[in-house]
């Protein structure tokens, strides 16, 4: 099992020292998954320590050029690309823990008047695409005070980041994360499931009519999916299941049946990945009620980053930080509303003889305006049952008068085929005057609107010979 690298551990003892020794401190971090348990591990610190403290979660637009107005800012989950102290003053002190990719060396701090840490695995050859996130990063901050009983959200924020897409289960640093939620008996892991989400709170009938990696004649058709469960003898119609109450042969019914399926309609260079499209490691929390959509660690990362993308962030954080009454109503509600949203806005890009989706040789896109830009990329995940899977969907809608906000989603097989998308629509988005990231599977980007042709141009020739049609 991977080890924290020894020069990372120091910085961890220094950003204990900075901590204990400040009194006025700043917590920015990310509006996702991610950045919201990476708030809620330092907050929980700070809290504990008996540090006064605020907190924000912001987009990463803010963060150039920031007025730096406490004697501690730390940054979580975001900073490490971004121009964060260009007015920091003397004796400031700065820490950072982010895992995208950096734009300072280690040697930045050398000769600087104000204390600046920052806490990266790509310093230390450590990939931050699948070993650790932003919230692992914290997590190992706490342990440094002792605080081992904040692993689980450590977990929770790499499932979140989707930390585990590529192979089914965590690696590098966040094994390590996992097995101390393990022994300190938050968290059970059920290696090689089937992975559908909605295990706890959806019948299977209705989870299984959402798998979209690639069109199956039961994607967003329930009626076949119910005479499938049945034809199986693992449903009956009038008890219908859910995933997690299937036993381990009716599971393998089910594998070997959504297998088949999936072999039928791909390119045979393809079959090689289909277990990784089905199975993967489960987690349940099991200190959460049995009931409730918490226990399961996809339902509670999806009800994290449906607070993000309505602005309600300090909800999902009191819920993480132990309030299990009055936040957690508010958890419920707020999910609720997202649901509706994502509902009316799937409806009106794919209705049905009118699909809005339109395809290029390489990609295909949908104009989302109307849709909020907090949404739009789940959107476009959700688009992806509805279009051709062998090309990336991109959804775009309007932030303001000037900008559009751009997301990129694909089928994870396309990700296997070794197409980096995050690093692509860097590229591309720079140079029509705009900035973009991400993931090789989920990504996203900001560009001037009057840019949106040459954009879709420009990404649609780079895709070239890449993809299989």
């Amino acid at each position: 099992m991977m080890q924290i690298p020894q020069l990372m551990s120091e910085q961890y003892s220094e950003a204990k020292r900075i901590i204990e020794s400040s009194t006025n401190i700043k917590i920015y971090s990310h509006i996702d998954c991610d950045g919201i348990c990476s708030g809620a591990i330092l907050s929980t610190i700070l809290d504990r320590q008996n540090k006064e403290h605020e907190i924000e979660f912001v987009n990463l637009d803010v963060l150039d050029n920031l007025d730096l107005d406490h004697e501690l800012t730390i940054f979580s989950d975001l900073g490490s690309g971004q121009l964060i102290d260009t007015k920091a003053k003397e004796g400031q002190k700065i820490i950072i823990l982010d895992h995208h990719p950096p734009l300072r060396d280690l040697d930045y701090k050398n000769d600087k008047d104000y204390t600046y840490l920052e806490i990266n695995p790509h310093h230390h050859g450590i990939d931050g695409s699948y070993y650790v996130c932003g919230g692992g990063l914290c997590y190992f901050l706490s342990k440094e005070f002792g605080y081992n009983d904040l692993s689980w959200i450590g977990v929770l924020s790499a499932i979140g980041d989707m930390q585990n897409t590529r192979i089914g289960h965590f690696e590098g640093l966040n094994e390590l994360i996992q097995q101390d939620a393990i022994d300190e008996g938050y968290l059970e892991v059920i290696k090689s499931d089937i992975n559908i989400y909605g295990r706890n709170t959806r019948p299977l009938f209705v989870a299984l009519s959402y798998f979209n990696d690639v069109k199956l004649p039961i994607t967003n058709n329930t009626a076949e999916t119910m005479a499938i469960l049945e034809e199986l003898e693992i449903d009956e119609k009038h008890h219908r299941k859910t995933l997690n109450e299937l036993t381990m042969e009716e599971k393998g019914k089910l594998y070997q049946r959504l297998s088949g399926m999936i072999s039928q309609v791909v390119p045979g260079k393809y079959v090689q990945y289909i277990p990784q499209l089905i199975i993967g490691d489960s987690y349940t929390f099991i200190k959460e009620d049995e009931n409730s959509f918490l226990r399961d660690g996809s339902e509670f990362s999806t009800a994290m980053n449906a607070c993000g993308r309505n602005h309600e962030e300090k909800v999902a954080m009191e819920v993480l930080k132990g309030d299990r009454f009055l936040a957690l109503d508010e958890l419920e509600s707020i999910s609720r509303d997202h649901r509706r949203n994502l509902a009316q806005s799937i409806e009106k890009v794919s209705d049905g003889e009118q699909s809005n989706i339109i395809e290029l040789e390489n990609l295909q896109y949908f104009d989302g305006t109307g849709i909020k830009p907090e949404i739009v990329g789940t959107i476009t995940g959700m688009i992806l049952g509805y279009c051709n899977w062998k090309k990336p969907v991109i959804g775009f809608t309007q932030t303001d008068d000037e900008g559009l906000k751009i997301s990129l989603r694909c089928s994870r097989l396309l990700s296997y085929d070794g197409i980096h998308f995050g690093n692509i629509i860097r590229k591309v988005s720079a140079e029509v005057g705009g900035t973009g990231g991400g993931h090789s599977m989920a990504c996203g980007a900001y560009i001037p609107i009057d840019k949106k042709e040459e954009f879709l141009e420009r990404f649609n020739n780079e895709l070239e010979g890449q993809i299989t049609n």
